[in-house]
């Protein structure tokens, strides 16, 4: 039985359990309605961009001043090599994954802090829990906001189905911000061209992959490779975005081209 107006579905909210089929199938006949349908979100790599300094950061943060004058950005920091330090420690000391997730928030938001004084003089805020309702405004001024990538799961983070690393991580919650804000796509610049056969920092002659699908990689052995493993499921099930591209920001130019809508890298569709 298909609802057509407001009140058919809050009677079947009232009277049905919130996993009830009928239920989920009005509740998904709404229109989707994206909220930020003209802006990227661009993540930027922690131990892969970040913690290379001066000589892997400046250049990209130039052409972020730049691209933004055509483009609107919510930047997200990763956490990288200190979080992996502390999941070492915390891990080693027996504590879960949701302490662990902590840990990692604090680190993302110490990039975040970073990302924002260096780009203090271009006016691009830093924002974060409440102070995401003034997205739209920084984005009208500036064209752009930082904010940290991982998602507030905390003491909330879903068990890994082994270990205790958070399996929900700054890779997952830049994603998870594109989706629900419906943003126009999602790029992740690390320091690879984008998806090889192999890991390229230790493989002697690994192939690139322009294009591929999340249930080929998962085919192919590939789906830990280069995003976090969650970020696969994610974007299959996303409404909004249904394919990301992985670029290598090291090489000048790339944001920008992505930005335009080039293939630069790897893009991984949904199917």
């Amino acid at each position: 039985m298909a609802t057509s107006t407001t009140e058919e579905l809050e009677a079947l909210l009232m009277e049905r359990s919130l996993t009830d089929s009928q239920l989920l199938e009005a509740a998904e006949g709404a229109a989707d309605f994206r909220i930020l349908p003209d802006a990227s979100v661009i993540k930027i790599g922690g131990q892969s961009m970040i913690d290379r300094g001066r000589a892997g950061l400046y250049p990209l943060l130039d052409e972020v001043a730049e691209v933004r004058k055509q483009h609107k950005m919510l930047i997200g920091t990763g956490a990288g090599t200190r979080a992996r330090h502390l999941y070492s420690i915390a891990a080693g000391l027996g504590l879960p994954a949701g302490v662990l997730s902590q840990l990692g928030s604090s680190v993302a938001d110490q990039n975040a802090t970073i990302l924002g004084q260096l780009l203090a003089k271009e006016g691009i805020p830093v924002v974060d829990g409440a102070g995401l309702s003034t997205v739209p405004l920084s984005l009208t001024e500036v064209n752009a906001v930082i904010f940290s990538g991982m998602p507030p799961y905390k003491l909330w983070m879903r068990p890994s189905a082994s270990g205790v690393i958070p399996p929900y991580r700054t890779d997952a919650g830049c994603f998870l911000l594109a989706e629900q804000f419906g943003c126009k796509q999602m790029i992740y610049v690390k320091d690879e061209n984008g998806l090889y056969t192999e890991n390229p920092k230790t493989a002697t002659s690994p192939t690139f992959i322009p294009r591929i699908s999340v249930d080929e990689m998962k085919e192919r052995g590939l789906h830990d490779s280069i995003l976090e493993f969650p970020v696969l499921d994610l974007l299959q099930a996303a409404r909004h975005i249904r394919e990301v591209q992985v670029i290598n920001g090291l090489v000048p130019g790339n944001l920008t081209r992505a930005l335009a809508g080039e293939h630069v890298g790897t893009i991984i569709t949904a199917s």
